[in-house]
């Protein structure tokens, strides 16, 4: 954007107008990787998913 927006309802506004553009170009996107990839490539930030469900299994047990 190439200037400031000076209150919050402007900037809701114009949010607004963008988003329901996008949404009747039926704008979409287009994923440069697939899950497994994003999956192997952000394993060590994010805990393996059966780890995950695992702990979840776990606390709702308790």
């Amino acid at each position: 954007m190439a200037r400031r927006i000076g209150d919050k309802e402007t900037l809701v506004r114009e949010i607004a107008v963008w988003e329901k553009c996008r949404n009747d170009a039926a704008a979409q996107i287009q994923w440069m990787f697939t899950i497994e990839k994003a999956r192997t490539k952000l394993g060590r930030v994010y805990q393996p998913l059966e780890q995950a469900r695992q702990e979840d299994a776990i606390k709702e047990a308790a």
